[in-house]
């Protein structure tokens, strides 16, 4: 028997029962589909992630307090975290073209009769370039406002809103706004943000009574510079805080790379664990084909013992039941990967996340339904080639 003539009566079997070939066919659309939809909800959730944490620049690195270390008395000393006197030897460094200390905590603020709690970041002037602050209206404080430790605020639009209502972002520069019972006088309002900024100096002196930081932000000449200026900064930093043992350092150098590293191997493992997860209704599928199929060599006997009077060899049965079954999981698989696109694009819009499909989750899908329908079919396939046409010609 010809190839053209196997998948043809392939396909008349399969069109005989529709709604037995479409049941057969939903463990893998439901299998793939879920695999699909994982596969790129995951893709999406990372890449939306990886976004965010990007636009903090590649030339950032952030410098921030680490873990205590133990006192002579065997007792757990408080450290003095960074101080500015490191972010000036941090400035003077070579390849580094400006720094922002920053330090934080939650105040309350308030105008008229509203008040919202909010985070205070005490920040250079430089913070304003190194993060790439959008604002809406107004703009930032300058060098001379940290140096005199001016009562100035930069407000989020969200702060915005809820002290002095929708729509209000356009009117309130100039306007005044208590935090600690001190009226500070808004400069500029930034874009997509719930968060308030405040001179460094103002930070330490007024607001937090303190003068350790809560991080400093390094902004380097050349990206490709980021590693050497990292290993520059903690040696200096093991000198200056007087640690002989790099596992002892009191602090952390980081930059946005190690952030999307961690992030994408963390949304890698999770989206792995759920894609393994989804693939057992694979597994399940595949016994319900095999299981199908065993029940349709059974009805089909007399038909193969009349293929077989004619001339059929063992190999085309074999090759017939075969290519029945990876006709059902290609359909299935088909089926299962627009089925799973379509539900991760509503899903990636409702949670707004971009929407990717990669080429090898489809790719996978598509092996993966071939081998079901190989592994799963073969059995039942070999049990119809091995009937004896006699036998079958008299099978009632």
């Amino acid at each position: 028997m010809e190839v053209d003539e196997l998948f043809l009566l392939a396909f008349q079997a399969l069109r005989r029962n529709v709604g037995r070939t479409l049941l057969t066919m939903l463990g893998i659309i439901i299998g793939i589909a879920s695999v699909i939809t994982i596969m790129s909800l995951g893709a999406g959730s990372t890449e939306s992630i990886v976004g965010e944490i990007s636009a903090f620049g590649a030339n950032v690195l952030t410098v921030s307090p680490g873990k205590s270390r133990r006192g002579p008395g065997g007792s757990s000393n408080t450290v003095v975290t960074l101080v500015s006197e490191d972010a000036e030897k941090i400035e003077d460094l070579a390849n580094v073209e400006k720094i922002s200390r920053t330090i934080n905590g939650n105040k309350t603020i308030v105008a008229n009769s509203e008040s919202t709690n909010s985070q205070i970041s005490g920040v250079d002037a430089a913070y304003e370039s190194i993060n790439s602050v959008e604002f809406t209206t107004g703009g930032f404080f300058d060098e001379g406002d940290v140096l005199s430790a001016a009562k100035d605020v930069v407000l989020g639009d969200e702060v915005i809103e809820d002290l002095f209502g929708e729509d209000s972002a356009q009117y309130v520069i100039g306007e005044t706004v208590r935090i600690d019972g001190r009226v500070f006088q808004i400069v500029g309002v930034m874009t997509d943000s719930g968060d308030a900024l405040v001179p460094i100096t103002t930070a330490q002196n007024i607001l937090f009574g303190q003068n350790h930081l809560g991080s400093i932000s390094v902004y380097v000449t050349d990206s490709e510079l980021i590693d050497a200026v990292s290993a520059d900064i903690e040696e200096l930093l093991l000198i200056e805080h007087d640690i002989e043992d790099p596992e002892l350092a009191d602090f952390n150098v980081s930059n946005s790379q190690s952030f999307v590293d961690t992030i994408s191997s963390v949304t890698g493992t999770l989206t792995t664990l759920l894609s393994g997860i989804a693939a057992i209704s694979l597994v399940v599928g595949g016994i319900g084909i095999m299981n199908i199929m065993l029940v349709t060599v059974t009805e089909r006997t007399k038909e193969i013992g009349l293929l077989k009077a004619i001339g059929a060899k063992d190999q085309n049965i074999l090759a017939q039941f075969l290519i029945e079954a990876v006709v059902l999981t290609i359909s299935g698989g088909v089926i299962g990967i627009l089925l799973g696109a379509g539900i991760a694009f509503i899903a990636s819009q409702a949670m707004s996340i971009p929407f990717v499909i990669e080429n090898s989750s489809i790719l996978l899908s598509f092996g993966v339904s071939v081998g079901v329908g190989i592994v799963f079919g073969y059995y039942p396939a070999s049990q119809a080639a091995k009937l004896n046409p006699i036998d079958a010609l008299r099978y009632e």
